[in-house]
């Protein structure tokens, strides 16, 4: 059976913003509609970057750091100073934006696009063709496709098991995730979380990712924290 494309997969419309986008309201597009970026797209709809949380946090957290001392200015790269100057004190989105962002073809199928977002360590795919932004594929996506491709008729039934596989799939792809000492059952499309996890925050973490996963219809949380045995403490 092939593989669903980017196309099949993509979220479309997308959410943009045009270059000269002040930062202030990119925060708060990002705060108001539970984004974590937003591509940056010219008058004529070429892609032109995508600005992150990341981007912003990098941002904030580099304003307030100078290259400091006369000796280190001798060896400094004042290339890379001036775009690290550039990325915390930059007001628009051309200005703090990642620029050539990763992106894929229409045409990239499944299996590539997983590929890319584990190769590039990032959480979603630019779909670009021609220049012009289609969509953006994200793992919210794939784990849609995972519980039932887009191929799927309608109707279709979605089983314990896959809801299973979609809920540990998506623990593995979170570093802070407990997939070692949390076991998870599902039953009638309620996700069943045992074992031990390693604090309050992760459990937490775990019910709210569990019940993004769709189909999922409740989540319990049966978990208790780990004994020091297992993870003893530094």
């Amino acid at each position: 059976m092939s593989q669903p494309t980017a196309r099949e997969l993509m979220t479309s419309p997308v959410v943009t913003v045009p270059p000269e986008t002040p930062v202030g309201a990119i925060a708060a597009l990002l705060a108001e509609r539970g984004i974590s970026a937003v591509p940056v797209v010219a008058a004529d709809g070429v892609l032109q970057g995508i600005v992150t949380e990341a981007d912003l946090i990098r941002r904030l957290a580099g304003a307030d750091k100078h290259a400091g001392g006369f000796f280190r200015s001798l060896f400094a790269d004042n290339d890379r100073l001036a775009r690290r100057y550039t990325d915390t004190h930059g007001r628009t989105a051309a200005e703090v934006m990642t620029a050539r962002p990763v992106t894929v073809p229409p045409s990239a199928t499944l299996a590539a696009i997983v590929d890319t977002l584990e190769e590039k360590n990032i959480r979603r795919v630019l779909v670009v063709e021609d220049g012009q932004l289609c969509g953006v594929v994200s793992r919210a996506d794939l784990l849609r496709a995972i519980v039932k491709p887009p191929s799927a008729q309608e109707g279709a039934e979605v089983t314990d098991e896959k809801l299973r596989q979609a809920v540990l799939t998506a623990m593995k792809q979170e570093p802070w995730a407990e997939t070692f000492y949390t076991l998870v059952e599902v039953h009638d499309g309620v996700v069943e979380l045992h074992g031990f996890s390693r604090s309050p925050a992760v459990q937490r973490g775990l019910r709210v990712l569990a019940s993004e996963v769709p189909g999922v219809k409740r989540v319990e949380d049966h978990t208790q924290p780990i004994p020091p045995y297992l993870f003893p403490a530094d």
